[in-house]
């Protein structure tokens, strides 16, 4: 007669071991779909990037590529800088920073540089009107009437803190976030 009498302990011992072995197996199914929509090594290496700024002589400008963007990055001379602080904030078109390392800020030169490395511009080298690449990289480039940059497209000044001065761009040039690793290099994201 105890053998028709089945063992309640066994059997929740039984289902607890299946039901574990089952979420175990259903796991090990989903987690390849689950781990493809992370981003590959070619994405997140894009996410940052170190730029060494030692080569870079006063006066001198160079493009680096950042998340598919062109970066320009200024060397700036003092009288650059000087010329760039004394515009009033009342003069500009966009009376805003654009900058992602103080947002929110007004578009004054000091606002769209990092304290204490006020001869580096860093921003995003992309016309703010329809998408272009701004000339006044190079020294043989045309740096329109403010000493800046200028989009030959549809014809917008920038000056030399990246600003819009005139023309059809409705905001200033873009300031990445980065920051400052030694003296000398920068990191960009």
């Amino acid at each position: 007669m105890t053998a028709d009498v089945e063992d309640p302990e066994r059997r929740d011992v039984l289902v607890i071991a299946a039901s574990a072995f089952a979420a175990v197996g259903a796991a090990s199914l989903i987690w390849p779909f689950v781990d493809q929509m992370n981003p590959d090594a070619g994405a997140l290496a894009l996410a940052s990037t170190e730029i060494d700024l030692s080569p870079i002589t006063e006066g001198q400008a160079i493009t680096v590529m950042w998340r598919g963007k062109p970066v320009f990055i200024r060397h700036r001379t003092a009288a650059e800088v000087e010329e760039a602080k004394k515009v009033p904030v009342d003069d500009l078109p966009d009376p805003v920073a654009r900058n992602e390392n103080n947002p929110g800020s007004p578009a004054t030169d000091e606002n769209r540089t990092l304290a204490g490395h006020e001869k580096w511009l860093v921003m995003i080298g992309i016309c703010t009107h329809l998408g272009c690449i701004p000339k006044g990289q190079s020294l043989s480039d045309t740096k329109g009437e403010y000493g800046g940059w200028f989009c030959p497209c549809h014809g917008s000044h920038y000056d030399t803190s990246g600003r819009i001065r005139k023309g059809p761009a409705p905001r200033n040039l873009d300031i990445p976030p980065y920051s400052f690793v030694s003296d000398s290099l920068i990191r960009i994201g």
